[in-house]
């Protein structure tokens, strides 16, 4: 073996022992370095990181001495993935009957599926993740990864959606009317009140956002995705008390006047937006409200509905047949319109990477794609000054690729460095 060859693999051995325990300082040598400030790429450059956080960005390979050397001069280096849109705990649906997955198994058995998910979206170079309807394990998940217990990107959580009864989050329906659990009515909201309600126990319990239901769903029972169920006043109600609390809302509909009613009440995000219109969609960019189209989600249960209906909540497989089909033909418009959109997959287990490929086949150029999972999505969650962007005193979140991704957007899925606050996880 040839000594620079013995010099590498003593490097990745350094790499691997230099775990989360101790303070360190680096210096990445990028190849090329797309920032995700919507600049134009630069070569050749070096990252300074102390502990979790970059110091400062150099012209040309500097090596001062006593700071450990990341060489990835032959790759791109872009800001950690951020994914707005995830339900952390959730199976893939061709892998379990969903009916029978939810009432066979609890909270604590999500927690550990959430953990196992949580660490492989890692892995995929998502160093943040905004989950947007979970449970208490949620919550005890982010806590765990902010302690250093468990690997997983940093977690923005909302507990249970709010919408009312017979609603796409309401968890009875399909199911026997006389059945039970404690924990099925913690995200109804029939009334003006309850809504403000609902809103301070979520943040009681350690909610960092609130999400809506304010349309019917697909993947639910019995409900209509093209019709609005909360009530203008009702969706106002959360808003306020959300935002008087300091928290965002992010918004679950699909029909444009629903759609439109939620962004005079103030919403912060547009999940899925499936049936919106360009007036629609100028409404969003007039109030700043950000698109998180989820093209993951519709892709993954179309194929479920094609190939295993009956794994599918009871009575979805035509509703996902007849309506999967459309965002992708409505990215475009939306796009068009420069409506600010942030990266969401929908996704729990799986590979959360494909959004690119979604967004890039249907109207999206890679630096919008790219952007879409950095500077916007950090913008949406409020973590601009932190997160999605490798800049002088933001966390020290790097992804590496091997090849030029603004070519070649499939690159993106193929992540091979994942760098979250100054903590190698994973190395070429």
């Amino acid at each position: 073996m040839l000594n620079g060859d013995w010099r590498n693999v003593l490097g990745c051995l350094l790499l691997l022992a230099a775990g989360p325990a101790g303070a360190s300082d680096w210096v990445v040598h990028a190849g090329t370095l797309i920032d995700g400030t919507g600049s134009a790429p630069r070569r050749s450059v070096s990252i300074r990181i102390h502990d979790d956080r970059i110091t400062g960005i150099e012209e040309g390979f500097v090596k001062p001495d006593g700071v450990r050397i990341i060489d990835l001069s032959n790759r791109t280096v872009l800001p950690g993935f951020i994914d707005c849109h995830v339900h952390v705990s959730a199976k893939l649906p061709t892998r379990t009957n969903a009916t029978e997955d939810r009432l066979t198994h609890n909270d604590i058995d999500r927690a550990f599926d959430a953990a196992l998910f949580a660490r492989a979206m890692l892995m995929q170079g998502f160093t943040s993740v905004r989950d947007v309807g979970g449970g208490d394990e949620t919550v005890s998940l982010r806590n765990a990864i902010d302690a250093g217990k468990v690997d997983g990107p940093r977690l923005w959580v909302s507990l249970e959606a709010l919408g009312p009864t017979g609603g796409h989050a309401d968890s009875l329906s399909g199911l026997d009317a006389q059945l039970s659990h404690p924990g099925w009515n913690r995200g109804l909201v029939d009334s003006v009140d309850e809504a403000r309600l609902r809103v301070r126990e979520h943040q009681r319990r350690g909610a960092d956002l609130i999400k809506i239901v304010a349309s019917g769903g697909i993947a639910s029972s019995g409900d209509d995705p093209r019709r609005q169920l909360m009530t203008n006043e009702e969706m106002h109600s959360v808003v306020e008390t959300a935002h008087s609390l300091g928290m965002k809302v992010a918004a679950h509909i699909y029909p444009p006047g629903a759609i439109e009613n939620a962004v005079r009440a103030g919403v912060d995000s547009i999940e899925h937006g499936s049936f919106a219109t360009a007036a629609t969609f100028a409404l969003m960019k007039a109030h700043g409200t950000y698109l998180v189209p989820t093209l993951s989600v519709f892709e993954v249960f179309y194929e479920a509905a094609r190939d295993h209906p009956e794994l599918l909540t009871p009575g979805t497989a035509q509703k996902e047949l007849a309506n999967d089909p459309l965002p992708k033909r409505n990215l475009p418009l939306a796009v068009k319109s420069g409506v600010a959109i942030a990266f969401g997959s929908d996704l729990g287990e799986g590979d959360h990477s494909q959004e690119f490929t979604l967004m890039t086949g249907n109207g999206m150029s890679a630096q919008q794609a790219i952007l879409a999972a950095t500077r916007n999505a950090a913008d949406l969650l409020g973590a601009a000054d932190r997160i999605g962007s490798v800049q002088q005193g933001r966390f020290a979140d790097l992804v590496a690729v091997q090849g030029d991704p603004l070519a070649d957007p499939s690159l993106l899925r193929h992540v091979g460095f994942v760098m979250k606050g100054g903590v190698v996880y994973r190395q070429p």
